[in-house]
């Protein structure tokens, strides 16, 4: 085999760029074998280097079966490597191990990709070759029985990788039309209204905590008696509840409406919303 077959089949076998491959051959006395763990070391090193970096660009990606759906978060430093050919098609084979895996991130790293490796040792490669951090941030997978997973994507690099998804699961034993309709809709309207909880009961105690805070610096030096300035700290908490809770908000595509009402109306016996979620690079 000639000194280029051996670079040109390293690079298939790791991903690596031609001068590592060459630089690598070299080492090993043109050793395929010696050449691959040589560079499988420094892609180590490399990546190792990277990992104290920020990681804030990145994509998500969404998979489904028809029983099950999953989403992932993958991250990079740049919107440039968010484009990327390798970056993407990696993110979507990711996708669909993810969803097999049921979002179980150890179960994903140790996944075997289509190269034959791999996920943890094919994040290594791609780092080496790439040149950025990257990492896989959250994971999620969203099963139920008797409901319907529905999902939207803005933002679409290609396919299923996009840089906002949202994934809603409505319980219910019908399908029809009218549910395929407002499950899309109610997605979208996710994806526009960012609510933090299902239900005001539901949203995070910290979250409600740090808004009180800055509620009561808002009007600590409004002169206001300390019982009028409770009311209308209770009033502005109130609000923020009813506005950050999906069922509590405004209606997307009516917004005299509230997202209960909707539903109701809709008059399907035991139709209800079960969760979502919502995932925006940046967030």
């Amino acid at each position: 085999m000639s000194e280029i077959e051996k670079i040109k089949k390293l690079r298939q076998s790791t991903g690596a760029g031609f001068k590592d491959c060459n630089s690598a051959l070299k080492e090993s006395n043109g050793d395929l074998d010696k050449a691959a763990e040589i560079l499988r070391v420094k892609g180590i090193a490399k990546a190792s280097k990277k990992m104290s970096r920020e990681a804030k660009e990145g994509v998500i990606a969404i998979s489904s079966n028809g029983i099950k759906t999953s989403l992932i978060e993958v991250n990079c430093e740049t919107d440039f490597v968010a484009k990327n050919n390798d970056f993407v098609d990696f993110v979507k084979e990711l996708s669909e191990l993810n969803n097999l895996c049921s979002s179980s991130r150890e179960k994903l790293n140790q996944s075997i990709m289509q190269n034959g490796i791999t996920v943890e040792e094919n994040l290594v490669n791609l780092i080496a070759k790439i040149g950025e951090k990257i990492t896989i941030g959250i994971l999620k997978t969203i099963e139920n029985q008797n409901s319907q997973n529905f999902t939207y994507q803005h933002s679409v690099i290609k396919d299923n990788v996009s840089k906002l998804g949202v994934i809603v699961s409505l319980e219910t034993n019908q399908k029809n039309d009218e549910i395929n309709v407002f499950g899309k809709q109610l997605s979208m309207h996710i994806a526009a209204s960012n609510p933090l909880a299902l239900n005001s009961d539901d949203i995070e105690k910290g979250v409600l905590d740090k808004e009180e805070k800055l509620i009561s610096e808002e009007l600590k030096n409004s002169g206001k008696p300390d019982e009028i300035i409770k009311k209308i700290s209770l009033g502005k908490l109130k609000k923020f509840k009813e506005e950050n809770s999906l069922m509590t908000q405004n209606w997307v595509m009516e917004p005299k409406k509230k997202v209960s009402e909707i539903l109701n109306e809709m008059n399907i016996k035991d139709l209800r919303v079960k969760e979502f979620i919502r995932v925006k690079i940046g967030d």
